[in-house]
């Protein structure tokens, strides 16, 4: 490939860090570095969708939206793998998320690797719920004997969880529970009728059981530093993936980014797709990264002495396993666990029914939360089947609306189509995955994309283990349900396919060792401690717990780290 590069055009592209990504972690990277003084090029594979403007449906009525906001047969053609959620692909919005004829990738088992490539990437789509995990997840690899230890404990990253908290703003309650550590709330969200009558069945009848409010980043009382940003409070609309005009809940647009814009010090580049982490074999550093221009697919190299890796789980780790020199003949990784090791949180498992209770209540607006259930499972009560580790809940108590099952006709019946029904309750389940080492994915060594980047191939499935846990998932939820009295009370127990959970993990994890793992304790790639790696390929295992806060702590102590080391001239 040929490069277009010379001497002033070199130094034209140098900085003190880069950063490849500008989601959930690369926002909170380039945060960091540039509130820490250092001019940081960010580097975005797709389009500039700009904080208000870019979100085109933010605020279109229902009858605005074309096709009645129905996919066409288009875009069912386009994204048919952005489509197996069954609500990522609509008129709303649709276009946060990739073509999958333009962006393919193979599956030798089902894979559903959901992508949106823009700036802010899946922060924009994210769905909010922000969970620590505990000293009993960081422990937990080791105890059970499990692939390799996490090289940290709960203490290390406990300041930073602090730190994401404030600064992001979640809200939530403090429980006092050993298996979901508080944090730095904001004011919760209400529970409904029904949701607080469901919470008092279940822990009357599961004292190790409770019904909590989810804690999400929303803002209900933001800090005069969210304000200044531009960020305000929560308006209960519940459309946050068309993007927030108010900025309430977190997203990079909405928050790190602009934080990192507002020092002066952050250069955003977009259509930027990287292609390489540059090692310098004489001097036995990485020195750059080497990008494809989206559109033009000129091939360009852009320096810096700090390289964060946030392009997303299996796309950093794609970037690693193509980073090829002298000192890394098969990719940055001496270990051979790259690639290996991809886990997600099972889900579509669960059950609802009907509250006839409270039916002279009705909720303001439509609140973008709802309650969740902390694991219990191996911790204050033995699994009913064969299984390890365990699985949280989500969901909520809503009054059901016109599109209930009516029947009837005449004046009674168009006299319930317009009233509201009784209340609709559901939770579903979120199940951990253990890491297994042949759940996997590499780089294809002869198909390519448009850009000449070699295809992703992805081979995972779930195991005995998570479809043994589905099992008491499932039956939990019905138990509980009708605990509370509910009626007309169904299961589920759909297929799972890793990516489904939009949480996939783990293929680039830390550890204590070269031998046994890609990144350190510090998120350092093992023999270039100048590349961090800081998206969900570091993790080591999964807990139950939606994953989203722990990168946003992990990032912010590994550039703190990484500036601190600079410093040091360590790196």
């Amino acid at each position: 490939m040929a490069t277009n590069l010379n001497l002033k055009g070199k130094a034209e592209h140098t900085y003190d860090a880069i950063v490849v990504g500008s989601g959930i972690s690369g926002g909170w990277a380039a945060k960091e570095l540039c509130e820490k003084g250092l001019k940081t090029l960010v580097l975005e594979r797709g389009r500039d969708v700009k904080h208000i403007e870019g979100y085109d449906t933010t605020m279109s009525a229902p009858w605005q939206l074309s096709h009645l906001n129905r996919p066409t047969r288009q875009m069912l053609e386009d994204q048919k793998v952005q489509n197996r959620t069954g609500y990522t692909v609509t008129p709303a919005h649709g276009q946060y998320f990739v073509n999958d004829k333009e962006n393919p990738y193979i599956e030798e088992k089902r894979f559903d690797w959901m992508r949106g490539y823009h700036k802010g990437g899946r922060s924009l789509l994210w769905g909010k719920q922000s969970y620590r995990l505990s000293p009993m997840d960081f422990e937990a690899n080791a105890k059970d004997g499990i692939a390799i230890p996490w090289p940290i404990n709960y203490a290390d990253l406990a300041p930073w969880y602090d730190h994401a908290e404030k600064f992001a703003g979640i809200s939530g309650s403090l429980e006092g529970l050993d298996q979901l550590p508080d944090g730095i709330f904001q004011p919760p969200m209400a529970l409904t009728p029904a949701e607080l009558d469901f919470k008092k069945a279940v822990e009357a009848k599961w004292p190790g059981r409770k019904v909590i409010p989810g804690r999400v980043a929303h803002l209900t009382a933001p800090t005069p530093e969210q304000l200044a940003l531009g960020r305000s409070s929560c308006m209960y609309r519940n459309l946050c993936m068309r993007g927030c005009p108010y900025g309430a809940y977190f997203s990079s647009q909405a928050a790190t980014l602009k934080a990192a814009e507002n020092t002066g010090n952050m250069t955003l580049r977009p259509h930027s797709i990287v292609h390489s982490v540059i090692f310098d074999d004489e001097t036995d550093k990485a020195i750059g990264v080497r990008l494809i221009d989206e559109l033009t697919k000129e091939t360009t190299e852009f320096f810096a002495k700090i390289i964060f890796l946030n392009a997303s789980t299996v796309a950093s780790t794609a970037i690693l396993m193509h980073s090829k020199s002298k000192r890394f003949p098969e990719g940055m990784d001496e270990s051979g666990s790259l690639g290996r090791n991809l886990m997600d949180h099972h889900l579509g498992v669960g059950a609802t029914g009907v509250f006839e209770e409270h039916l002279d209540k009705i909720t303001y607006g439509r609140r973008p939360n709802g309650i969740y259930i902390p694991r219990y499972r191996n911790h204050t009560e033995k699994p009913t089947r064969s299984y390890l580790r365990g699985y949280g809940y989500q969901g909520g108590g809503l009054r059901q609306g016109w599109t209930r099952q009516i029947d009837g006709f005449g004046e009674e019946f168009k006299k319930q189509l317009t009233s509201f029904g009784p209340w609709g309750v559901g939770i579903g389940g979120f199940g951990e995955c253990l890491p297994y080492a042949d759940n996997r994915i590499w780089l294809h060594p002869d198909k390519t994309d448009q850009w000449g980047l070699p295809l992703v191939v992805a081979n995972a499935a779930f195991r005995e283990n998570e479809i043994n846990m589905r099992l008491d998932m499932r039956d939990d939820a019905v138990a509980m349900l009708e605990a509370m009295g509910a009626k007309d009370i169904q299961s589920y127990n759909n297929e799972p396919a890793i990516g489904l959970g939009i949480h996939e993990m783990g293929t680039a994890r830390m550890g204590d060792s070269p031998k046994n793992s890609v990144l350190n304790k510090w998120n350092q790639v093992w023999g270039a401690p100048n590349v961090f790696c800081t998206d969900g390929s570091a993790m080591t295992s999964a807990g139950c717990q939606n994953p989203s806060l722990t990168y946003m702590a992990l990032t912010a102590r590994a550039v703190d780290h990484a500036v601190s080391e600079a410093k040091k001239g360590n790196i």
